[in-house]
């Protein structure tokens, strides 16, 4: 097959949506496919255009895979709602070009990687020029989340942005998502529920069994070997609600076999960083983002890990760190209701995470008491991970969808044809 992939993030960004694309798009190609990647340069999260790449267009191949990059406007200092918006705008304008110079190439299929609303009109007309079908891939509901967290009001500009959401999942041949939840809230917003399919994000399981070489990482870093380590690794953003982990290592400064850590970057780092220095904080150490290679051993010197997020925006996105969490068998205190996506995982696997109530700074340190009565290793995370999360049987299923979709165009085409020549 030739297989177009069209997102905002790509490798090698080491977090959320990238990652996975990233992942996704070399393991299409390792199976023979031929795959093109329509992306920007690396930027997230730490919102700069990071190693040795420029804010320019470029094509490199890249383990088998063609990627083109444009370039974006990306946001210095705090990221408001309005230069959000810009910064969207900016890559579906300098991105479109790009697309329709793959006219000719005629892929089989378009996967359009969502949040980026703002590219699917390019993404609905190049897939009905070349007869591609669309397969709209919702890493998390962008609109949802700025009205859940109050960044944008609700009125004219959430209307337009429901229909044209209505739009993009009634023209998709496929909308698939990483959640029940999120699939759940396409079908409301109009996507077809025969449509759908579940394309939760994975790991890679062998780089996270029998993990070595923690405590010797743990030195590195320069953490307090003695004390049990309670550890935030991600994006430090707004939806995760990070000051709460602040205000929790201030009530726990007294205990002296305890250590925060929240490792990663953000547009929220800097402000979290001033918090805890006015606090005066001596139990808090920020880290920068880990290279992917030390994260089986990062993850596994944590006692406790912390999925933290705002209530808004609890079914719009899913934390994808949680799948190399349970991989290694963490101990995790997850911020979320009950009728939620991580809700209903816990009431189901009542041992496979610490549930509480987001938004509640007590809530979430007695959760982090409970986490560290568990046992070190958590075997059902271990167990879960091993039948649901692993990456090759995961993007092996969803290889099969992709090519029974084309088999359905392909069978449409000669149909078509039969009917020409017949008369």
């Amino acid at each position: 097959m030739k297989i177009l992939i069209y997102g905002l993030n790509y490798s090698p960004e080491l977090t959320g949506i990238g990652k996975y694309t990233g992942e996704m798009a070399t393991w299409l190609a390792a199976q023979g496919h031929q795959v093109r990647v329509i992306t920007a340069p690396p930027y997230y999260p730490q919102w700069s255009i990071g190693g040795n790449y420029k804010n320019t267009y470029t094509k490199d191949v890249v383990d088998g895979v063609e990627v083109y990059r444009c370039p974006l406007y990306v946001p210095k200092g705090k990221i408001t709602t309005i230069k959000r918006l810009i910064h969207l705008t900016s890559y579906s304008i300098s991105s479109f070009p790009t697309l329709l110079r793959n006219t000719r190439w005629s892929p089989d299929a378009v996967i359009n990687v969502v949040p980026a609303l703002f590219t699917t009109p390019g993404a609905m007309l190049f897939s009905k020029i070349v007869r591609a079908k669309l397969v709209t891939h919702i890493q998390d509901f962008e609109s949802d989340a700025m009205f859940g967290l109050g960044m944008a009001k609700k009125g004219v500009v959430a209307k337009v942005w429901s229909k044209a959401e209505q739009v993009m999942f009634k023209r998709s041949s496929s909308v698939s998502s990483i959640s029940r939840a999120m699939i759940n809230n396409a079908i409301r917003k109009g996507a077809k529920s025969e449509n759908t399919y579940l394309l939760p994000n994975w790991s890679e399981l062998a780089m996270f069994k029998n993990v070595d070489g923690a405590g010797a990482l743990k030195v590195q870093l320069g953490l307090p070997d003695d004390k049990s380590i309670i550890l935030y690794s991600g994006n430090l953003g707004r939806k995760q609600g990070l000051e709460r982990v602040v205000n929790v290592a201030w009530q726990k400064r007294d205990n002296n076999d305890l250590h925060f850590v929240i490792c990663g970057d953000g547009a929220a780092k800097q402000d979290l960083i001033d918090m805890a220095k006015m606090l005066e904080l001596t139990n808090l150490s920020f880290l920068p983002l880990q290279a992917f290679e030390d994260l089986p051993r990062l993850l596994k010197l944590a006692d406790v890990h912390l999925v933290v997020q705002n209530a808004g925006v609890a079914d719009a996105v899913l934390p994808s760190k949680l799948t190399n969490i349970l991989a290694v068998g963490g101990n995790a205190v997850i911020t979320a209701t009950e009728e939620t996506e991580m809700g209903l995982l816990v009431s189901k696997y009542p041992e496979i995470a610490t549930l509480v109530a987001p938004e509640d700074d007590e809530a979430l340190s007695k959760g982090i008491d409970l986490a560290l009565q568990k046992q070190s290793l958590n075997k059902v995370a271990i167990q879960y991970a091993d039948n649901f999360l692993d990456k090759e049987a995961i993007l092996a299923d969803f290889e099969k969808m992709l090519k029974r979709l084309v088999s359905q165009e392909r069978r449409g085409i000669r149909v078509s044809l039969r009917k020409v020549f017949s008369k």
